[in-house]
């Protein structure tokens, strides 16, 4: 296939000899002598005439001047060509009728209507003539020659539609591929459902303002201005007309056109305009200008390609559409500027346009015209190596025959605006592949779905007022790891089945702050369409599942969390994707998200793709995803997914089904580079949001800044000391002893990394049973081991996770299809636990001990690790010291008090707290302990107290240490250890 040049001429035959006028002046002036010609020759009689102009004195063409025609001689010539239509359609269809040119109104030619011979229509040869020529000429047409050769009429029209590229140029067409197999099943109506009917004629326009130039809303610096094109009036330049050919319409009906805006649209044509707009199944179109003149267009492509001819530039025009008996005033989608600007394009082509979902996806955007203000949706999707993409939704009954979507530049991305299409509009994209198959895809960059099992992408936008800015404030010049830090784990369907977002955001947010937690980590909210994966194999990552509601009902659940002093960390899954076929998967006929050899492209476990984590488009997909929780939603952390899957190539492989990195090593180095990208990212663009990581390896430095090489989380999940935990918990205390170390083993690497300790949702599914369930013994041991647990967990150094249902010991494994078991509530027994929760929670909060040096080597010391005879451990928790509120040196000499001890940094101590944990099944009464300070120590926490359902056994407040040496300690104390309880002891003095 062959395209034209876009800044040709008319092209010329090979006894078309004589030299071209040499410059645009010499062109000028031989148009401005046949112009005057034609005015003296007289010979076509005038037809609605409009008044004679004022001649203006001649001068050098330029863009500005040749287009800058005033309103009132449009509108005249406008009536002329109204009137010259009704003869035109009596008259053959290749029956030229010659008019007026720009250039004669701007030499200012008495306007006669008279043609000169020169003027006359002659019959092109077959070289010259186009599609639009062979189907049906146009009805206006001048042709000025000079000596033979076919000069082309110095005109400045608007720029025509075209893709943004650095080139210009027409992309090359690919080979014809099947047409796209959507048969339609009803005629089409318009797609631009919020016009309203014309009743068969145009409609009242808009009020008209001033100027002919669409100016668009706000846009963003780096946005494309998303203007009108060549039906804007603009004042851009052009070469020349192109000439659109047979298999141009072809490619634009089947659907593999790569630019349909340089064929669709206004553009210049010869001394005139013309209309094309695509409208199948249509009976009539057409096309009314800014000041009502009407021109009926002609069908030039059977598959609904209509052309209609203007005298003149097309101001803010409209498309009346005929379906039968009905008429309709619709826009035209191929009249506007591309909506993503250079900026955009060269970031998205580099990888690195970290606010990604401003500018792809689907976005309600409004424009002011002068027939008033024009809302639609703009469409953007990349697809690199598709042959072509339509948009098909509500708007077009699903025909996907109507809105072709043209390829910006060389970077993948496929655009359109859609007039008229309002929010709420469900749509997907036919993409067709590279291996010339069709396909139909939901948007990868989708804001909001159907809900499962339907897919289609659905068009929103946000209302939401937010009304957390003293929370963010708060968030942004605060440190977690210095923080209380308290999670409560939630699978948003099963917590209480039946519930949207906005009634969770008034029960699950009331329970978990009166509970005493910190924050909530919700199970994958991100779009998924099989409800069994709990989130984990998700479709649509920048939309927040439609199950419970839309994302701005998602957005007040965080804002009402926030206002009510609960952080949110919600689940992020960038190690996977399911293999759907509507999809991410072979989005574009190639492997485009995931890696193309499976042996790095597929997760065997789980039976879905891997992200290629190489592709610099595919990390800004997902790093951008990233900000856009933390920015669209105002979400406190993300916890990644399956980390250790992305770390190692080999990740549950057997020999010859991984391939090693460049090194021969089995480490996943562009995913090591992508997190490292992701973390700095979002610690650099959103101060105060974290990142936790769920890596279950010895990779090291997971949790260490990645300027010192390490991957930059924030925090890591300690697998090690809830397998190794929940493994001593679930041995009878007569066997305990033999297994201490899997109680201390954990402190030996507890500050290799920043810790959470998470007993979470994996913990109790699977038949692992509930935490309830591990423990050993009849129901009182069982609660009792859960309440001492829960205790020695709150007070190890780390982070807590605890998943619902624990904070009650609920008695059954927790499963997605059914609601937490509420009914235990009723027994005081769990009542009790829940209780206990509540005030591990406020102790918690309360007892500096336990956070401000959560990551600091010094906030912790043993009493006593060895006692595995007696499953009893016993540890100490500082707090950071403090600034010592006393006089300086010159406030000393003034009042005669102490001055501040030189080289003590004016310091006190910080809080101490002391844990006695007793695993065994009896009390230890007399139970001598080995304390920092003496005097008293007051007992802020008991387990076995009768409150949580406990026996009792306890120490009557405190107790008080003396001055008796006891596990390396100058003081000890001895107490009353309850059975399978724990005691908190906080120094007061």
């Amino acid at each position: 296939m062959t395209t034209s040049d876009p800044t040709a001429g008319p092209p010329t035959t090979a006894s078309e000899t004589p030299d071209a006028p040499a410059s645009k002046e010499e062109l000028q002036r031989v148009v401005e002598e046949r112009a005057a010609q034609a005015e003296a020759a007289e010979a076509e009689p005038v037809v609605n005439p409009t008044p004679a102009k004022k001649r203006a004195p001649a001068k050098k063409a330029t863009a500005t001047e040749a287009t800058a025609t005033t309103a009132p001689a449009k509108k005249a010539v406008a009536k002329k060509a109204t009137a010259k239509k009704a003869v035109a359609k009596k008259a053959t269809a290749k029956k030229a009728t010659a008019k007026k040119t720009p250039a004669k109104e701007a030499a200012g030619a008495a306007d006669d209507g008279t043609p000169t011979p020169a003027e006359a229509t002659r019959e092109r040869t077959p070289a010259e003539r186009t599609v639009a020529d062979t189907i049906a000429e146009p009805a206006e047409q001048v042709i000025a020659e000079q000596g033979g050769v076919t000069a082309t009429p110095v005109v400045a029209p608007a720029p025509i539609a075209e893709p943004a590229s650095p080139s210009g140029a027409p992309a090359p067409q690919p080979e014809p591929p099947d047409p796209d197999p959507s048969e339609p099943s009803t005629p089409q109506a318009p797609g631009e459902d919020t016009q309203t009917p014309a009743d068969g004629a145009a409609g009242s326009p808009a009020p008209v303002s001033g100027t002919d130039v669409a100016t668009p809303e706000a846009p963003s610096a780096s946005a494309g201005d998303g203007g009108l094109t060549s039906g804007a009036g603009g004042d851009g330049e052009h070469d020349g007309p192109e000439e659109v050919t047979e298999e141009d319409l072809r490619a634009i009906v089947d659907g593999w056109s790569r630019d349909p805006h340089r064929v669709l649209g206004a553009h210049a044509s010869g001394d005139g305009w013309v209309v094309r707009t695509l409208r199948p199944d249509a009976s009539a179109v057409a096309v009314v200008d800014q000041d009502d003149s009407r021109y009926e267009a002609r069908q030039l492509h059977p598959g609904g390609i209509f052309e209609a001819t203007l005298p003149q530039q097309p101001g803010d025009y409209r498309i009346e559409v005929t379906y039968g008996t009905d008429t309709f005033s619709v826009d035209d989608p191929y009249r506007w500027m591309p909506t993503l600007g250079e900026l955009d394009q060269y970031l998205i082509g580099e990888g690195r346009h970290e606010r990604l979902w401003e500018v792809l996806g689907a976005h309600v955007r409004r424009y002011e015209t002068p027939r008033g203000t024009v809302e639609g949706v703009s469409f953007a999707v990349w697809a690199p190596n598709a042959q072509g993409v339509k948009v098909t939704g509500d708007f077009d009954y699903w025909e996907a025959r109507a809105y072709p979507m043209r390829q910006l530049g060389a970077i993948g991305v496929w655009e359109i605006y859609l007039p008229g299409v309002p929010a709420g509009t469900r749509y997907r994209f036919h993409v067709l592949g590279a291996d010339g198959v069709w396909r139909e895809k939901a948007d990868p960059m989708a804001f909001a779905t159907e809900v499962p099992p339907a897919n289609a992408s659905v068009v929103v936008e946000t209302t939401h007022e937010w009304g957390d800015d003293a929370w963010l404030a708060e968030r942004e010049r605060g440190n977690w790891h210095e923080r209380p830090m308290s999670v409560y784990e939630v699978h948003l369907g099963s917590w209480r089945q039946g519930l949207s977002y906005r009634e969770l955001a008034e029960q699950l947010v009331d329970y978990a702050v009166g509970a005493g937690f910190t924050h909530l980590e919700l199970l994958p909210v991100a779009e998924h369409p099989f409800g069994g994966s709990w989130g984990y194999q998700v479709t649509s990552y920048y939309a927040p599942t439609s199950r419970f509601g839309s994302p701005d009902d998602f957005r007040y659940l965080v804002d009402r969390a926030h206002q009510a002093g609960l952080g949110i960390i919600v689940d992020w899954v960038p190690a996977h994707f399911p293999m759907d076929d509507w999809a991410l998967g072979r989005f574009d006929g190639t492997a485009l998200y995931e890696h193309a050899d499976p042996r790095r492209g597929e997760q065997p476990d789980w039976g879905t793709f891997v992200f290629n984590f190489g592709r610099t488009e595919v990390r800004n997909f997902l790093v951008a995803n990233a900000l856009f929780w933390a920015e669209e939603f105002h979400v406190d952390g993300l916890r990644v997914d399956a980390v250790a899957s992305m770390l190692y190539l080999d990740y549950s492989r057997k020999d010859g089904e991984w391939i090693p990195n460049v090194h021969g090593g089995r480490e996943n180095l562009e995913a090591v580079s992508f997190l490292q990208e992701v973390n700095a990212t979002v610690y650099r663009e959103v101060p105060g949001v974290v990142t936790i990581a769920e890596e279950s390896t010895a990779w090291p430095g997971v949790t260490r800044p990645t300027y010192l090489g390490g991957l930059g989380f924030g925090f890591k999940w300690n697998m090690g000391w809830m397998h190794d935990s929940l493994a001593y918990v679930g041995r009878s205390p007569v066997h305990r002893s033999y297994h201490h170390n899997q109680l201390t083993f954990s402190m030996m690497y507890a500050y290799s990394e920043n810790y959470v300790l998470p007993i979470s949702h994996d913990e109790v599914v699977y038949g692992k049973g509930s935490l309830l369930r591990k423990m050993p013994g009849d129901r009182w041991q069982q609660l009792a081991g859960v309440r001492g647990y829960l205790a020695y967990m709150w007070a190890h150094p780390g982070k807590q996770l605890l998943f619902m249902g624990s904070e009650f010991a609920q008695d059954s494994e927790w499963a997605e299809s059914r609601s937490l078991d509420w009914w235990h509530l009723d027994d005081p027994a769990h009542r009790g636990v829940l209780q206990l929760v509540t005030d591990l929670n406020a102790r918690y909060r309360e007892t500096e001990a336990l956070w401000s040096l959560d990551v600091d080597p010094a906030g912790f010391q043993w009493i006593d690790a060895n006692d595995a005879s007696g499953n009893v451990v016993t540890f100490l928790r500082f707090g950071r010291p403090k600034v010592a509120d006393v006089p300086t040196p010159t406030e000393a000499a003034e009042s005669g008090a102490d001055a501040v001890v030189a080289g003590d940094g004016g310091q006190t101590p910080g809080q101490v707290l002391a844990v006695v944990c007793n695993f065994s099944g009896t009390a230890h009464h007399g139970y001598r302990v080995g304390l920092p300070r003496g005097g008293r120590w007051r007992e802020v926490l008991n387990t076995d107290a009768e409150g949580y359902g406990g026996s009792g056994v306890g120490n009557y407040g405190g107790v008080d240490a003396v001055e008796e040496p006891w596990h390396g300690q100058p003081f000890s104390a001895t107490v009353s250890a309850p059975p399978l309880g724990t005691l908190w002891l906080l120094h007061e003095g």
